[in-house]
């Protein structure tokens, strides 16, 4: 078989999962229908969480001058009353990273890239539709517009119109948002400190509009359409700009790019058949208000590497890679009933759903969500803490992309030499640290069990629970 996986569509999705994979010693051949990585602003924020995955991927420090911190984000009324506060931390968040970035995806896409082209047994190929493809027994038979291709498996990371989906069957559950907006990205020709580094969400009933900070002098509006507006994806410059009015003019900055978007909320009902999958934009749509739609690719990709590395290999059956959607689904689908909860707070057609029962002359104050995996109850199902070691290390770079069972020190020294030789033969990495124990200890435990998408499986009170970990994995 030429390839073990093939990943249709290389955005950062689609090129995350196949750093994934090549880093578990898969070959992988990427194939997009592009000559080139889109060179205009689309996705602008990421957490975190999928700084972490970067990290993981030996990428975050690349990627981190390329960024800009988020201080957060505001919700206004027609008057300039703020009705929601959801401003961000600015120190690091317990992932060992800041907890909200703003990037301009083509240089993010350009570290992807540029580092997945030097890795060896990942094959690159551009310019290239998928117009069939068919599974046996043995493989997948891609059928492109430059031939035949094969592979083990195939990942549909093809975008919210995608060929994969469509193949797979299914549908998917609409989840009730479907508007039109102006997506408006500019450069400024000069300072404009005024317009602020929190994002805000206008909250106008005339007229919803979100204001997003970009990196260096980008800025970001996107704005409802009404009906009677922009029939096609394209709207006048001189309407963009009337529209733009309230906040800056031709003076201040230029036009980078405006295009109209119908923001949708949805998931698709079955993310595999056989050896076929999907992930990020082809198995579920969010309206972009909580700035989660490529986190939630990435979080997939971050779960489906390592399992399809495991079933590829033999060291799991092929049912691991049903809990894929069953583990991500729920949460994907958490995070965009609250981007649509948003959503009817800034159209002013479903505050109280947002608001609650806050007092009306004061701001609500909103938590980032971190909803569990599917089938999980908190804190399983959820990434663990990444402390910096007593060496200086980082917990993931001592990790890398493996299983670990994290310890106390006390359990390691209690540790059965048998037990410790089992988990080593399954190629799980043992760490006994004290900048573990704090977080050990809120979970009544001294032992835990850590996915390699730093998920947390498991956990054990002593030194004698830990061998029920090999019945895990």
């Amino acid at each position: 078989m030429p390839h073990d996986v093939a990943i249709v569509g290389f955005g950062p999705v689609g090129a995350t999962l196949a750093h994934l994979l090549a880093q578990q010693g898969l070959s992988v051949l990427v194939l997009d229908r592009e000559a080139a990585a889109y060179h205009l602003p689309r996705a602008v924020h990421f957490d975190d969480e999928v700084m972490r995955v970067f990290q993981g991927i030996g990428l975050a420090e690349a990627i981190l001058p390329f960024t800009h911190l988020s201080p957060g984000m505001r919700f206004v009324d027609a008057a300039g009353r703020l009705m929601m506060d959801w401003s961000r931390p600015q120190a690091t968040t317990p992932q060992g990273w800041n907890a909200s970035y703003r990037f301009h995806q083509p240089d993010l896409e350009r570290v992807l890239r540029d580092a997945l082209a030097a890795k060896p047994g990942v094959a690159i190929e551009t310019s290239t539709d998928v117009t069939a493809v068919s599974q046996d027994d043995e493989g997948v038979t891609l059928s492109t517009t430059r031939g035949e291709r094969r592979a083990r498996w195939v990942v549909g990371c093809d975008g919210a119109k995608s060929f994969l989906r469509a193949t797979i069957g299914g549908g998917m559950d609409d989840l009730g948002f479907d508007e039109r907006w102006l997506v408006v990205d500019v450069i400024l020709k000069r300072p404009r400190p005024d317009l602020g580094d929190h994002s805000i969400q206008f909250c106008r009933p005339d007229r919803p509009a979100t204001y997003v900070r970009g990196v260096g002098d980008r800025r970001r509006w996107e704005i409802t359409v009404h009906k009677d507006e922009a029939p096609g994806e394209r709207m006048d410059d001189a309407e963009v700009w009337r529209l733009l009015s309230d906040w800056i003019g031709p003076d201040d900055a230029v036009l980078e790019r405006s295009a109209v978007y119908t923001f949708r909320s949805a998931v698709a009902r079955r993310w595999r058949d056989g050896r076929l999958l999907i992930a990020g934009d082809a198995a579920h749509l969010t309206p972009p208000f909580m700035g989660q739609g490529m986190c939630a690719g990435i979080r997939d990709a971050a779960n489906l590497g390592w399992k399809l590395a495991r079933v590829h290999r033999g060291e799991a059956d092929e049912t691991l890679l049903d809990s894929y959607q069953a583990e991500r689904a729920p949460n994907a689908k958490e995070y965009i009933a609250t981007a649509v909860r948003l959503g009817g707070l800034i159209n002013t057609r479903a505050m109280a759903a947002a608001l609650g029962d806050a007092p009306p002359d004061e701001p609500v104050r909103m938590s980032s969500i971190a909803p569990a995996l599917g089938g999980f109850t908190a804190p399983y199902g959820r990434p663990v803490p990444q402390p910096t070691l007593a060496d200086g290390q980082r917990l993931d770079d001592r990790v890398g992309p493996r299983f670990a069972v994290l310890l106390t020190e006390q359990a390691a020294a209690a540790l059965n030499a048998a037990t410790m030789d089992r988990l080593a033969a399954r190629g799980a990495v043992l760490v006994a640290d004290d900048a573990l124990s704090p977080w050990l200890a809120t979970l009544g435990a001294a032992a835990a069990l850590v996915r390699p998408d730093r998920m947390l499986l498991a956990a054990a009170p002593d030194a004698a629970g830990v061998a029920s970990f090999l019945d895990l994995f």
